[in-house]
């Protein structure tokens, strides 16, 4: 029986694993899913830190060592996150070798608190590289305005980087440019651009949850729509990330990214971010079936890598024609008296940087407290 996942890189999309948790690398989990071609990189992010270390023990010595030699909650957390990707690196090191440096790549972000703050991101950045000392290590980066120019000077320092948090198409465009300009500067100075990789993670399930919301009600309010436009609920996170898809196309193709890759330069590729199905009614491979097409990479939590690998549909799906049919679905869309751009700009982006510095703050006070206890105070 062929492995759904190996079929789906073989199509063009790298299948990574959107969780990261000590418990993988002891029970060998991660290690068959990187054996048998399942997953070929992995993601991580503030949420996913809360959940693994604020609801496992298996933390508790190290939480315990590093209190006694008298970290307070926040260094702990940094020197618990910093372990386990190395592990994971370590882990996909062969990988990253084999696939000479396409692949096998563990993302951390950095601290969500810090996205409006362009300095103290970069020099925590730099931190980060030289503790975690992987050449597979990504650093992950929100796609904010002060963001940006920090996605430009780590590509500049030949720093790899995963730029997250993208909603919007226009934000994409800009994101596109920062990692051209890190390239370019780069280049100026004389630095080697092969062995700099990116990639692009643009969001996609929540941007149904945040549309549908905004088409229920206005079909309530004009049931008419409906049959103007057709049922749009359900098919405009697929249109807008094709429509960037469409964008990166256009993009690596320029003039501008040609003379980057003759020195060497590698493609920043897009990645689809927040791929689990939010709404039970929708198929859950919805958002890795629907978005095949070179030069991808889908990073999914575990149910939904485990969903695909039984049921998944392995076909060309970002399409001359797809790509023409998203155009229309978001047209139908601004027809609908819906705008897009808020959708994406105003309140996602706002909420996704929001939700990550939340679940931060979470596992600061989780360690702080699970730190006293330990402690016996």
């Amino acid at each position: 029986m062929s492995n759904l996942l190996v079929e789906l890189n073989k199509a063009g999309v790298s299948p990574w694993l959107d969780n990261l948790k000590r418990e993988m690398f002891a029970d060998g989990s991660l290690a068959k899913l990187i054996a048998d071609g399942s997953v070929r990189g992995q993601t991580s992010n503030p949420s996913i830190f809360k959940n693994a270390i604020a609801k496992s023990d298996i933390y508790d010595d190290d939480i315990l060592r590093l209190a006694k030699e008298g970290l307070e909650a926040e260094p702990i957390v940094w020197e618990l996150m910093i372990a386990d990707v190395q592990s994971a690196c370590d882990a996909f090191k062969e990988l990253y070798e084999k696939s000479e440096g396409s692949d096998g790549f563990v993302s951390l972000e950095l601290n969500p608190t810090l996205a409006d703050e362009t300095e103290a991101s970069l020099r925590q950045a730099e931190e980060l590289v030289a503790k975690v000392n992987r050449p597979n290590l990504m650093i992950k980066v929100p796609a904010t305005k002060a963001g940006l120019p920090v996605v430009e000077e780590l590509i500049a320092k030949g720093v790899n980087v995963n730029v997250t948090l993208l909603f919007s198409v226009q934000r994409y465009s800009e994101v596109i440019d920062a990692w051209m300009r890190g390239l370019e500067k780069r280049e100026a100075a004389g630095l080697p651009l092969k062995g700099v990789s990116s990639v692009a993670s643009f969001f996609v399930s929540r941007v149904d949850t945040e549309c549908d919301k905004r088409l229920d009600k206005a079909y309530a309010a004009d049931p008419s729509l409906i049959e103007k436009y057709g049922d749009l609920r359900g098919k405009m996170a697929v249109a807008n990330a094709a429509v960037a898809y469409e964008l990166f196309l256009e993009r690596i193709h320029s003039e501008r990214f040609k003379k980057l890759e003759a020195k060497g330069a590698s493609i920043q590729r897009a990645l689809w971010a927040s791929t689990s199905t939010k709404n039970p009614a929708y198929k859950d491979t919805l958002y890795v079936d629907e978005l095949i097409g070179p030069c991808c990479v889908n990073t999914m939590p575990d149910d939904t890598v485990t969903a695909f690998a039984d049921h998944g549909t392995v076909k060309q799906t970002l399409t001359p024609a797809a790509l023409a049919e998203s155009h229309k679905i978001l047209d139908s869309f601004a027809a609908c008296g819906q705008d897009l751009a808020d959708a994406t700009d105003n309140v996602l982006m706002a909420d996704g940087v929001k939700k990550f510095a939340v679940a931060y703050t979470d596992l600061l006070k989780a360690v702080a407290d699970k730190r006293a206890k330990l402690l016996g105070k």
